[in-house]
């Protein structure tokens, strides 16, 4: 079933997950694309927004560049999923939470301006629910650019393999602009002047300090962010695989590359408890086109034979942007 019915909406949609214009009326572009007017653009996106059908107009980050995260785990009793993951969600920290089956079925991304804020979020969950967290840090991306097109193909420009970070060239105010790409552009005609004024800096600085963040992977993608559950990718599976290191030098960089494969990284086990180290997210319109995928993937040369096991999402608790600033709580 096609969830997006209006062509130009699946234009929108399909055509600028990246790529979003660094002009003074990015909008404007959009629009001369699609022979339509700037207001029509302003208006498809605020209601896509607010229909849940996209999250923002902005920008996905680098992971542990400018910022530090981390993927976590808690095996939370059945008759108590919906409490701990309340009490999960409390974190500001905590940007996405999911529960999955599996005996570890609560998983959320832990994130902070260092990874001592991620240390204590995690220490503090644990002590509020009594559950052990699973930290599962990351050691090697392969594909961590969440955008793919509607009809289920990759979207224009996504690169198979995640190209190498530079912070070297974070500056002063950077961290402070990526907050605000990460919560979203507003959607209005002059975005970037409206930034500019909020940090007190002028549009040319806002553009330059972006495009040089882009350049160097900082930002690893600007433009719309879609929401998959509310576009029709339903059935989606956090894949893991029980393989060495060495191996996974050479099944991560092919894994990343296959059919219905959104994300592929490394991450640490954890001795006695997780011994999975490469990971995969399978987004699928249905369980039975998620599970061929996995065939497909299972069939490969360099994955064929090892453990392995899917662990489909069954609810969202949250999902929003990296927390990249921590601001002070204010004293009641």
């Amino acid at each position: 079933m096609n969830i997006v019915a209006d062509p130009i909406d699946r234009l929108l949609l399909d055509n600028w997950q990246r790529g979003f214009p660094m002009t003074s009326e990015p909008f404007a572009v959009l629009a001369d694309a699609l022979s339509i007017p700037q207001e029509d653009v302003l208006h498809r996106l605020k209601r896509m927004q607010r229909s849940g059908r996209i999250t923002r107009v902005g920008a996905t980050l680098a992971p542990n560049t400018i910022s530090a995260s981390t993927l976590a785990a808690v095996a939370a009793p059945s008759d108590q999923v919906e409490d701990v993951a309340a009490i999960i969600g409390s974190e500001k920290g905590v940007n996405h939470s999911y529960e999955r089956e599996d005996h570890w079925n609560l998983w959320f991304v832990v994130t902070g301006p260092d990874r001592a804020y991620v240390d204590a979020a995690i220490s503090r969950i644990e002590k509020k629910t009594g559950l052990r967290v699973m930290d599962l840090r990351l050691m090697r991306p392969f594909n961590v650019d969440l955008g793919f097109r509607l009809d289920g193909g990759n979207a224009p420009g996504l690169p198979p393999i995640t190209r190498q970070a530079d912070p070297s060239v974070i500056v002063d105010g950077d961290r402070d602009l990526l907050q605000i790409l990460t919560k979203g552009l507003p959607i209005i005609a002059h975005p970037y002047a409206m930034v500019a004024s909020q940090l007190g800096r002028t549009e040319d600085d806002i553009q330059m300090r972006i495009a040089t963040l882009h350049q160097a992977g900082i930002i690893s993608r600007l433009g719309v962010i879609v929401r998959h559950r509310a576009l029709g990718w339903r059935s989606n599976a956090m894949v893991v695989w029980d393989l060495s290191p060495e191996r996974i030098t050479a099944a991560g960089p092919l894994l990343a590359e296959q059919p219905g494969v959104t994300l592929c990284y490394e991450r640490t086990p954890v001795e006695g408890l997780w011994p999975y180290r490469l990971y995969s997210m399978i987004h699928a319109r249905s369980r039975l086109e998620a599970l061929k995928h996995l065939a497909n993937a299972a069939s490969l040369p360099e994955l064929r034979g090892v453990p392995h096991k899917a662990l489909f999402s069954t609810r969202c608790f949250k999902q929003t942007g990296a927390m990249i600033i921590a601001k002070p709580e204010v004293a009641a």
